[in-house]
């Protein structure tokens, strides 16, 4: 699921009119420091959804193309019309994330180039969206910035998908992160495809994800590494925080966040250097040896025991 750069322009007129791995990652938590300048949230709100990147022509199609992937993973390569945009997604599903990636020249403007990524975090009960908006405001965040995104299932009608917040409307260089609640509406359109709800204002990340993750080996998204343009960085931390991610600030002026399953470590690079660099996955049973996958220009290891590491090459020298 991708809210574009050009979206975001769209948006900002809009609103006119309507009213910021474990010890497996290089400089993980034991080269962190805690970010005390702010009191931790008393509840975890948010929790990973899904990242997205643009990754290298070559290494996009290896993934659209690999049998592996299509083994180890509930795989799933998509068009998606929503917000009045349509993408190609490559999609890795577990049980409640995901991942998805982009070739260079895929997406629109600035977000076609190599290193443009994102971030969607989500909560899992109804009404939870709001609460980290009022958390965002009394952390000084004076105006988050809403939208809420359709989905257009291939016959022109809009179906409302989920709402979202961010720290701010103003363009991104590099990495986009965001908020974001699903919609009851969504989740009672058949077409959907999605489940039952376990509770009640269950908005939860595993009723909107298939089950199909269990006929595979990749279970969950555990850790994610991505470099990001410091502006990004400054405008992502706020937002997680409000979420309830303890911060941890790195030497560099990156940052781990920690909370929810889902260890997230953003590095603070220059925009040549920014985009996805390591996925670490649970599997759903551990493996006795460990299996190692070259697509593209990257690097899948799985095994052995119950996690996958997925390393992707830093760019090319110009």
């Amino acid at each position: 699921m991708l809210i574009h750069r050009t979206l975001r322009t769209i948006t900002v007129l809009a609103a006119t009119f309507t009213v910021a791995l474990s010890g497996a990652v290089t400089g993980g938590a034991s080269a962190a420091t805690a970010d005390e300048t702010q009191p931790k949230p008393d509840r975890q709100l948010l929790f990973y959804n899904h990242a997205y990147s643009v990754v290298d022509k070559e290494t996009a199609d290896a993934v659209e193309n690999s049998d592996y992937l299509r083994k180890f993973a509930n795989f799933e390569v998509r068009t998606t019309t929503g917000g009045g945009l349509t993408w190609k997604g490559r999609y890795l599903k577990g049980r409640e994330t995901y991942l998805e990636l982009f070739s260079v020249g895929d997406l629109p403007g600035q977000d076609a180039e190599f290193g443009s990524a994102g971030l969607g975090t989500s909560v899992e009960r109804a009404g939870d969206l709001a609460t980290v908006t009022e958390r965002l405001k009394a952390a000084g965040i004076a105006n988050p910035f809403p939208y809420r995104q359709t989905r257009d299932f291939g016959d022109g009608v809009k179906v409302p998908w989920f709402d979202t917040i961010r720290t701010t409307g103003d363009q991104y260089d590099a990495f986009d992160p965001w908020a974001m609640e699903y919609l009851p509406e969504y989740f009672a359109d058949p077409r959907s495809k999605t489940e039952p709800a376990s509770f009640p204002g269950d908005v939860g990340r595993e009723r909107y994800l298939p089950d199909d993750y269990r006929d595979h080996l990749m279970r969950d998204v555990t850790s994610i590494r991505i470099g990001v343009p410091a502006r990004d960085l400054a405008n992502t931390v706020p937002l997680l925080r409000a979420g309830g991610f303890t911060i941890r600030t790195l030497p560099g002026g990156g940052v781990v966040a920690e909370g929810g399953g889902t260890r997230i470590q953003l590095d603070s690079v220059p925009r040549e250097q920014a985009g996805l660099k390591q996925i670490q996955m649970s599997l759903n049973k551990p493996l006795l040896s460990m299996t190692e996958e070259r697509i593209g220009r990257s690097t899948l290891a799985v095994g052995p025991g119950a996690r996958a590491v997925w390393t992707f090459d830093p760019p090319a020298a110009q």
